[in-house]
């Protein structure tokens, strides 16, 4: 069950580094959205290493 979780948490982490670099190559990126995303990121992040 762990195990599933953390690959669900490793999944979401790969979209959203993904919409981040999707954002980045934008002509006039979002910064807000950068933001929000990379605080997303961080948050998934370091629920994955509070599982292991």
């Amino acid at each position: 069950m762990q195990q599933a979780h953390i690959s669900a948490l490793q999944t979401k982490h790969a979209d959203i580094e993904a919409r981040i670099l999707e954002e980045t190559q934008r002509p006039m990126p979002d910064s807000a959205t950068l933001a929000r995303l990379k605080k997303e990121k961080l948050r998934v992040k370091e629920a994955i290493a509070g599982l292991h």
